[in-house]
């Protein structure tokens, strides 16, 4: 590592902590005490605030209510802060008015010979959802639900919300414990459990209508609604067997909550267990299509009568369209 990549790096290690000692900085960085102490009395030249403590270890610690020097970015680190603004720039993510100010003030940042690179990496490289002739150009689909940044601003006070849902049959809401926000297929989707049926649901962002914070009578923690929910897991209903195929079709996607157990050292073979709710149609469509992408190289162990006879009505469907 470069002594201005550590010491960049090293700055931040600093701030984040209320106390170090150069025992610390040589096992983290591996370097010498010799050299850990240099690159402490550079560190204060560059204007970080330290005051040491007698010791034979050495302590040192960050005065609070200080002015921090302005955080130095490497060659490299602005390039990885610029392509990853590129390749998600596309995707429904939130904040997207200040993700454009940030990567603003990251230009305003850097050097010319830098924002040149930058101008050359923004017309070659082009991402999944990017217009090819305009790449700055950003479609409807691009931009996120409108409730998207107030739920996450609500969830960052407390997981306990009371949310309204655009059902078939009207408006309902749900008082829930939200477990995960994630993006599946270009939509956003709130897992959490749904406290008065103590079930977990999964609802989607894009019919969400309301979101406030919920008080419940009694508040248990994640780790008790996660141990009451385990006592009513259904069982896993669908077990496959997959081949180095399978495997490489499973790593190009697969849904949020399916996982992998490999079988040999190689990972060349592993078994797939999961749930499916064949009451749900859309569910039992779902994985449907997902087998059939995952191709012939699986082993069926244990499969719902529903999903085995959905996947025959796809293969006779697809014979007769071939002939």
């Amino acid at each position: 590592m470069k002594k201005t990549e550590r010491i960049n790096i090293m700055m931040r290690y600093i701030n984040n902590r209320a106390h170090f000692t150069v025992s610390e900085l040589m096992q983290e960085f591996n370097i010498s005490r010799s050299t850990a102490i240099r690159d402490i009395r550079e560190i204060e030249a560059m204007g970080m605030p330290l005051t040491a403590e007698v010791g034979r270890d050495g302590g040192y610690s960050v005065l609070h209510n200080a002015v921090l020097p302005v955080v130095r970015f490497t060659d490299n680190e602005v390039k990885a802060l610029f392509i990853a603004f590129m390749a998600t720039r596309n995707q429904q993510l939130p904040y997207l008015k200040s993700r454009q100010s940030l990567a603003e003030k990251l230009l305003g940042l850097i050097s010319e010979n830098q924002q040149d690179h930058l101008v050359v990496l923004n017309q070659i490289l082009l991402f999944a959802g990017t217009n090819p002739y305009n790449p700055d150009v950003l479609e409807l689909s691009d931009l996120p639900h409108p409730m998207l940044e107030k739920l996450i601003q609500t969830l960052l006070l407390d997981r306990y919300l009371w949310i309204t849902i655009k059902e078939k049959k009207g408006m309902k809401s749900y008082p829930i414990y939200l477990l995960h926000l994630y993006q599946e297929k270009s939509h956003w989707l709130i897992e959490g459990i749904d406290l008065k049926r103590d079930k977990e649901e999964i609802f989607p962002v894009d019919d969400l209508t309301h979101v406030e914070l919920y008080t419940p009578k009694e508040r248990l923690n994640r780790e008790k609604l996660l141990e009451k929910l385990s006592k009513q897991d259904e069982g896993m209903n669908l077990v496959l067997e997959l081949g180095p195929k399978a495997i490489t079709q499973f790593k190009k996607y697969h849904p949020l909550k399916v996982s992998l157990s490999y079988t040999n050292p190689y990972q060349t073979t592993a078994i797939l267990k999961t749930y499916v709710n064949v009451d749900h149609l859309e569910d039992l469509s779902e994985i449907t299509n997902w087998l059939l992408f995952l191709g012939d190289d699986i082993k069926v162990r244990e499969i719902p009568k529903e999903v085995l006879g959905n996947l025959q009505k796809r293969i006779d469907l697809s014979l007769c369209n071939w002939q």
